[in-house]
């Protein structure tokens, strides 16, 4: 996994992601990361099209929150990135 020089995205395998938010505290982010995950397992755990529509919106939910989805993070001011991380996280949290 590498970098790119402008820090927007990660290389894997010669293919781009959009790299997380940088400015999101560790602790969010860990948040956020976990989230996914789980999300990310109950995709494949879904036992039918409304169990996997409500995972893939959670994944959906996660990404937007590290900034992996949605509006970049590099085009929005900082406080307007922490607010979508913090208001995607209770989502995620509402819904555990």
């Amino acid at each position: 996994m590498a970098l790119t020089p402008d820090g927007r995205y990660i290389v894997i395998d010669g293919r781009r992601w959009r790299a997380s938010d940088p400015v999101l505290a560790p602790d969010v982010h860990a948040e956020l990361t976990a989230a996914l995950g789980r999300a990310r397992s109950a995709v494949g755990r879904a036992r039918n099209e409304a169990e996997r529509r409500q995972a893939r919106d959670r994944v959906q939910l996660a990404k937007e929150g590290l900034g992996e989805r949605g509006d970049p993070w590099w085009e929005m001011q900082i406080d307007d990135r922490l607010d979508r991380a913090q208001a995607r996280l209770e989502q995620l949290r509402e819904d555990d």
